[in-house]
């Protein structure tokens, strides 16, 4: 293999020149993920070199879709970025299709506006099983992947595992001796939202502490608000997860307001880690999302599927575990 090939190898798999070069003579001490990785790299650079014969026969252009959720939500937006990077930088065009619903006539007509484009593969931001479960009957003549979207197993997926995100979460308050912690809940229809607060849960009845009720509410900091001023009232509240940055944020002007001190009387931890999190006031606990590595490895699987021979395997699910990470508002309760 050629010294640019091999670059263009290391680049698409996310490794070095040596450790391609390992994996290719067959090295007994490489990681069985990396070294499938850069064998779905070789086979789908060596697709892509014959990619103007193939567009002839197939009338394809070497083009991938992306179905994206048309919002100003901080994670499906942060998907469709690192998606679109992940796949201008294996070489492909992209071409987008906005979701203003989330239904199955939108789903249908956003594969129909790609089909137009002769995409050769479809990567959609399913925030809601509906994406993925009409996608699996719009397209199934075509390899798709999923992005998001809980436990939904019509399509292959890669997802953050929220439930253990909201665990590291849960876990981090009760360590600091906190004798319970409150939820501020996102929306009941998305699993993204359902899964944290499963998560939540599930760490207070591991350590057999008390689950206070959670109310399901929305992405935003109005709706942080709205309920952080309920919490506040209250004085038995010591601690508070929140499913996202953007509710923490109501929450923490809520608390604010009522002469709560964050976090000397009260601690709050987020969940996504925007960029503006360590700027909050506090600065805000929280756990992270990798979204450049869901963008990467939805590509490595729809680029696998690509390059499959015969029928395609079974949908394939990816969990990518979250971290915690902790600024300066959360501390031990107060005495």
């Amino acid at each position: 293999m050629g010294h640019s090939i091999m670059r263009d190898v290391a680049r698409l798999a996310g490794v070095s020149n040596q450790t391609v070069s390992r994996v290719l003579n067959a090295h007994p001490h490489v990681r069985d993920d990396t070294r499938r990785r850069v064998l779905a790299a070789v086979q789908a650079l060596n697709y892509r070199r014959n990619q103007a014969a193939r567009t002839l026969v197939t009338r394809r252009s070497g083009t991938l879709g992306i179905i994206a959720y048309e919002s100003a939500l901080y994670g499906p937006t942060s998907l469709l970025y690192a998606i679109e990077g992940a796949a201008r930088s294996a070489g492909y065009f992209v071409t987008v299709a906005g979701l203003r619903d989330l239904d199955s006539r939108s789903v249908r007509d956003a594969v129909d506006r790609l089909r137009q484009q002769s995409v050769e593969g479809i990567i959609a931001i399913a925030p809601k099983p509906v994406v993925a479960d009409t996608l699996a009957q719009a397209a199934d003549d075509l390899p798709v992947v999923g992005v998001g979207g809980g436990q939904d197993k019509a399509v292959p997926s890669v997802q953050i595992d929220n439930a253990a995100g909201a665990g590291l979460a849960t876990r981090h308050l009760l360590d600091l001796g906190h004798a319970t912690v409150h939820h501020v809940a996102g929306p009941a229809d998305w699993p993204e939202a359902t899964e944290r607060s499963d998560g939540w849960r599930a760490a207070l009845h591991a350590t057999g502490r008390p689950s206070p009720y959670a109310t399901p509410g929305a992405w935003t900091a109005r709706a942080g608000y709205a309920q952080g001023r309920g919490l506040a009232r209250d004085r038995s509240v010591t601690a508070i997860f929140c499913a996202s940055d953007q509710i923490a944020l109501g929450v923490l002007r809520a608390l604010h307001e009522a002469g709560r001190r964050v976090p000397d009387e009260v601690s709050v931890v987020g969940f996504d880690d925007m960029p503006d999190a360590g700027y909050f006031l506090p600065p805000l606990t929280t756990v992270r999302q990798d979204f450049a590595e869901l963008g990467r490895r939805s590509l490595d699987m729809l680029l696998a599927r690509l390059v499959a021979a015969g029928p395609q395997a079974a949908p394939e699910r990816v969990l990518l575990l979250p971290r915690l990470v902790v600024r300066g508002s959360t501390a031990p309760p107060p005495r």
